[in-house]
C-alpha cells in the first residue's frame, strides 16, 4: 500500500478544476460571438479630472476624423458622438480575423451641477479630444436665522 501525503486543499483544488471545465464548457459555443459583442460595444476611453476652474474630460478617439465627432450639453449632461470609419481596402470574406473597430459610439456624462453650454470648448489633437467645462459660479451661501 502507498502512502499518500495528505493535502487539505486537495479537494478545493479539484472542486475548481471541474467548475472552470463546466463553465468552459457552457460558454465554448458562444466564445466566437465574444469578438461580435466586444466589437459592437465599443466606446472611447474617457478620462474625467478637476483643475482650479474647470472639469475637463480627455477622450481617447485614434482614427476618429474631427468632422466626425459632435460634443452636446443639454443640461447637466455633456454626449459625445462620433464615427470611425471602415477600412474598405480589403474585402470582408479576405479578413481570417478582424479585431479594429469601426462604427458609431456615443457615451453620456452627468455633470456636477448645472454649466453654461456657451462656455464649454473642446479641442482635438493626435486622436485626444479634450473637452474644458468651466465649473459653475457657487452659490453664495448665507446664513438662515431661526426665529
Amino acid at each position: 500500500m502507498e502512502l499518500v501525503r495528505w493535502n487539505p486543499n486537495r479537494n478545493l483544488f479539484s472542486a475548481r478544476y471541474h467548475l472552470n471545465n463546466l463553465l468552459n464548457d457552457f460558454f465554448a459555443p458562444y466564445s466566437e460571438s465574444d469578438d461580435d459583442i466586444r466589437m459592437a460595444s465599443w466606446n472611447p476611453r474617457v478620462d474625467i479630472y478637476n483643475d482650479a476652474d474647470n472639469i475637463v474630460l480627455k477622450a481617447e478617439l485614434p482614427g476618429v476624423e474631427k468632422k466626425d465627432i459632435s460634443v452636446d450639453c443639454k443640461g447637466r449632461v455633456l454626449t459625445l458622438k462620433g464615427e470611425l470609419a471602415s477600412d474598405n481596402e480589403v474585402k470582408e470574406d479576405n479578413y481570417y480575423r478582424k479585431e479594429r473597430f469601426s462604427g458609431r459610439f456615443e457615451r453620456s456624462f452627468t455633470l456636477p451641477g448645472d454649466v453654461d453650454p456657451e462656455n464649454i470648448k473642446a479641442d482635438y489633437k493626435n486622436g485626444i479630444l479634450t473637452i474644458t467645462v468651466p465649473k459653475p459660479e457657487d452659490r453664495k451661501k448665507r446664513r438662515i436665522t431661526i426665529n
